[in-house]
């Protein structure tokens, strides 16, 4: 399950997980972490195959811990570049410790990873109308924060996997 306390939930289903959490207001840093992580691994392949990775960084990276993944160094990436079961993408794996890295300055400057993503929409979702058959793949929203997230060391985190990435965390509510 996605959750604050899930580091060790190794044999989880990420992909239901991630399919049952999608759209929940969350403050969690924690859960926040996991469904950028989600949006990062995306890029490129279907949320399903980037969600049922959880589990699997979960046990290789530290249970996920954000400042446990952002001590990570080139040894920790090429072992896990080597490790059966994870998402071999070198690009991707070194997105995910540096933002890591990213999310601890954020705490360090606003109190929390949440506490800075909330600000943009003033503490209350964000509500847009919803397209008939799919999620909106941008918004002026998704932009803007996909802007300040890179102005902050950010990587992988363009228009699009900013704007899934907080509908995931529902910063954007939609109608």
């Amino acid at each position: 399950m996605i959750a604050p306390d899930d580091f060790e939930d190794f044999t989880a289903d990420g992909v239901k997980d991630y399919d049952a959490y999608f759209g929940t207001p969350t403050h969690d840093d924690h859960v926040l972490f996991e469904l950028l992580i989600v949006g990062i691994l995306q890029v490129g392949l279907g949320w399903r195959v980037a969600a049922s990775e959880l589990p699997t960084l979960r046990r290789e990276m530290n249970g996920l811990r954000v400042e446990q993944v952002a001590g990570l160094d080139e040894p920790d990436w090429e072992r896990l570049m080597q490790t059966p079961g994870v998402m071999h993408n070198g690009r991707k794996l070194h997105a995910i410790i540096q933002d890591a890295r990213a999310i601890m300055a954020l705490q360090k400057d606003y109190g929390s990873f949440s506490a800075y993503l909330w600000q943009f929409v003033d503490a209350t979702p964000l509500i847009m109308p919803a397209p008939d058959d799919e999620l909106p793949k941008q918004s002026p929203l998704g932009s803007r924060v996909a802007a300040d997230l890179h102005r902050h060391g950010f990587t992988f985190v363009g228009p699009v996997v900013t704007q899934m990435f907080l509908l995931a965390a529902g910063l954007i509510k939609l109608t």
